[in-house]
């Protein structure tokens, strides 16, 4: 099974264990607890697991949004820290946001009190407890077999919005739309039976070209809209044209302005429907329009989206978060089995220009995206014949390159890493990590192995290896493990091991999932990782100093310990170390070695004001908290939420605030423009 929900082995409670992300959470009880299976059928939400027990209270490990709703779904309380309340007898249901999803259902009183950084759930007596458990896990439900042809390209990427589990605003939530069927390229058009998107009245016209229908595939799944040939781009609702996809930035441009726009809307206006949050964005945008939102909501999605553009984008611009991803497609054919992952994550698309006689054509403003660079900060050393790209625009997070030639900022995607993680073999038992170091000059960067597994509620087992031989290393990358961190000499012809060099492309398979190589001129063996079998992995362009590289490699492995993506642990770390151009990210760059405490990654900023000090908080992606989801400071003066993506607005707290905000978890932090490790701040470290 995906999901278990088992007795915990070494205290009273249940421990709920998702097999195939590696996460896991406990639910501690007083006295020990015997689970009876449990009928999904009772949670209005789709669980992967359910079982039935008896119990008093419930301690969680730290605090998560809990919302409780009554018998006819109606959410009547939303629970952060410092929580206090108490429902009376009645029948509830608790939906708890943790690292695995948890529900509890449950009849008679209920209360559920807080602090910063725990938790409780209490039921009045020893009660029976409904609990389910979900994976955030998303695996395709079909395949898609296409040639390269443009209108089979679009029946194909027709078929994404089959994923989407409602066509209401909710869809917004990540959780909520669901992975696009796979695709894989043919000799024929294959769709099965049943993979068709809503009845939605939604179409996208767009020319006979490949790189129109991949510009488009985002917007086509979050719409669950069809896309046909047309003599212009275009976006439709019952056939009538809602707006033409072109303008200064092209078809690209226009097809993120409307996605941003749509996206925007769809986040304020489901605070009408089952989440009744209160949302920065929502305040801020009833200041300045005045919107039948009730309407909106319980409007049919072609109707909604016809009067969404009527706002003006003026309006909603600047209260887009950051976008998550930003993916740069080749508009060659073996692309195309990329868009579900692109779509999937939401992700912005751009799509590389044509080149004629070695000459790149001039992309619109704003998608400069595809410039060949010589030296890009130590990667020109690379052998003869590599061409490096910088990639830029449009702004996201997280970058994503798919083509020709090494991109030197930003993860080359390749389909081999995805198609390893969506495979999502089971894993048991815990966290599993090596660390090998074959250069005793870098053996600081991993220490006696405390660089991972510092964590109570998640499990980890470290091994630390020296000196290691060829065929110890090749028996090492053989193994299920869920992430190898590599510190020493890496050669084109291999990684050094005392008795010669071991050669990836030698290797029968690959069971690591996740690496970290962190020697020079990685590139080419981390490559081939993924390629054997490996997920994803941090590698490097050219040459890297010693100095630099222990303590790139010591923050990096923080990062990835605290629940960062690879591709957000390089993100940060370039606020404190020269990265872009030395290192980049193989593979599947949104993998997770281990999972967010908080349940959002996150970066921390302060600086000093007259009457307190300013905090910025920069949230990061992470499974489960992708493009669409909530995020709540942990501070008693914060009560609203955010919309996850970039920096969100400042604070303004006083220092008791900030030591705390600072001490509740391992998070990096800005003080006084040095890159820290939160819990390691002291107030005479405050400026």
């Amino acid at each position: 099974m995906t999901v278990e929900l088992l007795p915990a082995p070494d205290r009273p409670g249940l421990t709920v264990v998702d097999r195939i992300e590696g996460r896991r959470f406990p639910l501690t009880t007083r006295r020990p607890v015997d689970p009876e299976p449990g009928d999904d059928g009772r949670f209005r939400d789709p669980v992967d697991a359910a079982v039935r027990c008896r119990v008093g209270e419930l301690e969680l490990p730290y605090v998560v949004a809990a919302y409780v709703r009554d018998a006819d779904g109606e959410m009547i309380a939303e629970c952060h820290e410092f929580a206090d309340r108490e429902l009376p007898d009645g029948e509830y249901e608790v939906e708890l946001a943790a690292p695995v999803k948890v529900y509890l259902r449950v009849a008679g009183p209920l209360a559920v009190d807080s602090t910063s950084d725990e938790m409780r759930i209490a039921f009045g007596e020893r009660r029976r407890v409904d609990v389910g458990a979900r994976s955030f896990h998303e695996h395709p439900a079909a395949t898609i077999t296409t040639t390269a042809a443009p209108e089979d390209l679009m029946a194909a990427v027709s078929t994404f919005g089959s994923a989407l589990k409602t066509t209401s605003p909710e869809r917004s939530f990540p959780s909520l739309r669901g992975h696009p069927p796979t695709v894989e390229l043919g000799d024929a058009l294959s769709v099965p039976d049943g993979v068709a998107p809503p009845a939605t009245d939604l179409c996208i016209e767009v020319p006979r070209e490949r790189s129109a229908v991949y510009a488009v595939a985002t917007l086509a799944h979050y719409l669950g809209a069809r896309v046909r040939p047309g003599p212009e781009p275009r976006l439709l609702a019952d056939g009538d044209v809602l707006g033409v996809l072109d303008g200064p930035e092209g078809l690209e441009g226009a097809v993120t302005e409307t996605l941003r726009h749509l996206f925007l809307l769809d986040c304020v206006v489901r605070t009408e429907g089952r989440y009744r949050l209160d949302l920065y964005e929502r305040r801020r945008l009833e200041e300045r329009v005045d919107l039948p939102l009730e309407e909106l909501y319980r409007a049919p999605i072609a109707e909604r989206t016809r009067r969404y553009l009527d706002v003006a984008t003026e309006a909603v611009d600047d209260l887009v978060p950051r976008w998550t991803l930003a993916t740069h497609l080749s508009p060659a054919p073996e692309a195309a089995e990329l868009l579900p992952y692109a779509a999937n994550a939401l992700s912005l698309i751009a799509v590389q220009r044509s080149r004629s006689g070695g000459d790149r054509s001039a992309p619109p403003p704003g998608y400069d995206a595809f410039v060949e660079a010589g030296d890009a900060g130590g990667a020109g050393d690379a052998a003869d014949g590599d061409r490096y790209v910088h990639v830029s625009g449009p702004d996201a997070i997280e970058r994503a390159w798919v083509g020709d030639g090494r991109a030197v900022n930003a993860n080359d995607l390749h389909p081999a890493g995805v198609r390893h993680r969506l495979a999502g073999e089971s894993s048991e038992g815990p966290v599993e990590i090596a660390l090998v170091c074959n250069d005793e000059r870098m053996l600081a960067e991993i220490g006696d192995g405390d660089l991972y597994g510092d964590r109570e509620e998640l499990p980890f087992e470290v091994a630390v290896h020296r000196e290691v031989s060829c065929d110890r290393l090749r028996s090492l990358l053989a193994e299920d493990l869920d992430f190898l961190h590599y510190v020493g000499h890496v050669e084109r012809s291999g990684l050094i091991c005392p008795d010669g060099a071991l050669d990836a492309a030698d290797l029968d398979a690959v069971g690591v999932d996740t690496f970290f190589l962190n020697g020079c001129r990685s590139y080419d063996q981390g490559r081939l990782l993924v390629e054997k079998g490996g997920v994803g992995g941090i590698v490097t362009h050219g040459a890297v100093d010693d100095a630099n590289a222990t303590a790139v490699g010591r923050l990096v492995a923080g990062l990835l310990n605290a629940g960062y993506s690879l591709r957000s642990a390089l993100a940060v770390a370039g606020r404190g170390y020269a990265v872009e151009g030395r290192y980049d990210v193989v593979g599947d760059g949104a993998v997770q070695v281990a999972q967010s405490e908080s349940g959002t990654p996150n970066l921390i900023s302060v600086s000093e004001t007259a009457d307190g000090y300013e905090v910025a908080i920069t949230t990061y992606p992470a499974l489960g908290t992708a493009m669409g989801a909530c995020y709540t400071p942990h501070t008693p003066s914060v009560d609203r939420h955010f919309l996850v993506g970039g920096e969100l607005p400042p604070f303004e707290l006083t220092l008791p605030e900030v030591l705390n905000l600072l001490s509740l978890e391992r998070v990096p932090a800005m003080i006084d423009g040095e890159l820290r490790w939160s819990t390691d701040v002291s107030p005479a470290d405050l400026p």
